[in-house]
Order: structure tokens, then C-alpha cells, then sequence
């Protein structure tokens, strides 16, 4: 691992600008069913989209809809950040958003279904606060969706 020490200045000050107080203690919900009945979405902040949609910029707070319906493969990564080694995600999209994986659980029945749209959003660059309006709106979608539960890759 890394010391702060040892990275350049602007690295170190940009990491320490997101040393923020906890977030207290975790709110747990608890199920009122079982998993093989719940109505689950993806979330990532590995900044995917499909190639037609705007690429996610440095400091981008905003998200980009993955439709359960189209082909995983037809998903590209804008994730700017030069600490991230993409390499994985180019040979399986999978390792960082999981979608077929979760299709498969859909088949199988270990899940009740899949939400009609995932969503992507560009992590690593702002600090939480900036993304409150569109965790916001997210949120009200997935409720929209009648999602029930949300599996997060943060990368």
C-alpha cells in the first residue's frame, strides 16, 4: 500500500480533501422477503455506458442508465482515474458489474428478478456530497422500479 508521503503533493492533498467525519452507524433494513423473491439493481461507479451515451468526465457527479436489456458487452468504461487498471473489465465486464452473473441468478431462481435499469456512475473523483441530487433521483427510480434490493460495485 501506498504512504501519503510518497505521492505527489496534488494526489495526497486531493485524497485528504475526502477525509470526511463517518457516516454513523449503518441503517440496516431488514427483509420482508426472501431473496429468492426480491427485485434486484446493479450500481457501479466504474463510469460504464453504452458507447452512444456521453462519456463520464473527471469530476462527474451524474450517472448513466444500463437497460437490463441490452448486450453487457456493448458496455465501455470512461473511468479517468490512471490508479484503476481497466485490464479485467476488458476481458469481462462481469469482474466490475456483474450483470450476467445476476441473470443467471434470475434463471436459476436464487432471485426473484432483475430491475429494468441498472445504473453507472463515475466514482473516485468528488467528494459524497457532490453526489446527493443524483443518488437522490437514483433513488426514486430504483423505487419507481419497485426495486428491492441494490448490489453495489464500488471500484
Amino acid at each position: 500500500m501506498v504512504r501519503l508521503v510518497d505521492l505527489p503533493a496534488y494526489e495526497r492533498e486531493h485524497l485528504l480533501s475526502k477525509n470526511e467525519p463517518p457516516l454513523g452507524p449503518p441503517v440496516w433494513q431488514s427483509l420482508d422477503k426472501e431473496v429468492s423473491a426480491l427485485r434486484v439493481a446493479l450500481i457501479t461507479t466504474a463510469g460504464l455506458h453504452f458507447r452512444d451515451d456521453p462519456a463520464f468526465e473527471f469530476a462527474d457527479s451524474t450517472f448513466r442508465p444500463i437497460s437490463n436489456n441490452e448486450d453487457s458487452n456493448n458496455l465501455v468504461m470512461s473511468h479517468s482515474s490512471v490508479n484503476f487498471d481497466k485490464s479485467g473489465f476488458a476481458e469481462d465486464v462481469n469482474l466490475v458489474f456483474p450483470i450476467d452473473r445476476f441473470r443467471e441468478l434470475e434463471t436459476d431462481s436464487k432471485i426473484g428478478s432483475l430491475a429494468e435499469v441498472h445504473y453507472s456512475f463515475m466514482g473516485a473523483g468528488l467528494n459524497p456530497s457532490a453526489y446527493e441530487a443524483t443518488a437522490s433521483q437514483v433513488a426514486g427510480l430504483l423505487k419507481q422500479d419497485k426495486v428491492d434490493a441494490v448490489f453495489l460495485t464500488p471500484v
